[in-house]
Formats: structure tokens, sequence, C-alpha cells
């Protein structure tokens, strides 16, 4: 994949859909879409709305970190897919950007 493309980007919570972290079955419903790929990032630190600030290094405050699952593909795959988001969380952000895919050249061998 090369050129023009969209990036999305869902940050929720530790929600759990049927039992299973919501980060867990966007990524499953990305794979079932045919999606280019989707990968989870855990949040370290940071705070919402509400100001509260949340970090893995105090655990009694680990409660609510994000997880940022992050999608790219061709735009018109992306915006089929955001609707299959619908009911999956409550507080949340989704997030569409357009990218530009560049693919590196290999590396050459050495001599």
């Amino acid at each position: 994949m090369r050129g023009q493309a969209m990036r999305l980007t869902v940050l929720v919570g530790d929600d759990l859909w049927h039992h299973r972290p919501v980060a867990h079955e966007i990524v499953h419903r990305a794979r079932e879409a045919g999606l280019a790929g989707a990968t989870v990032f855990r949040a370290v630190e940071g705070y919402g709305a509400g100001s509260r600030i949340h970090t893995l290094r105090l655990l009694s405050l680990a409660d609510g970190i994000a997880n940022l699952v992050m999608i790219v593909d061709t735009e018109e795959r992306v915006r089929e897919f955001v609707p299959r988001l619908d009911g999956l969380f409550v507080d949340g952000l989704v997030l569409l950007e357009p990218v530009e895919v560049v693919v590196p050249a290999p590396p050459r061998p050495r001599v």
C-alpha cells in the first residue's frame, strides 16, 4: 500500500464488550472487514475531559488508562468500517485523518 490513505484512530478506555476488551474487538472487526492492518497502543499516562491524570506508574491510578487503536487503509474502506464501531463503547474518541503512505527502499547490500 502506497500513496494517499486514511488513518482511523480510536481512543478507548479499558471498557469491555461481551467480556472482551473493546480494543481487542475493534482489531478483530477490522480483520474481518479485510482492512490492511490494525495496531493497539496502551497509554502510559494522560488525561481526558475530566482533567484527572491517569498513569501506569501508580497502580491505584491505572484505572482509566486509554488504548489507542490505529488502522490505515484506503479512505473508502476506512469510511465503510466506521459504522462497525457503533455500540462498542460509551466514552471514546474516533479520529479520521488523511495520510500519505511511504514505503522506504530496502537497504542496499554492503560491499
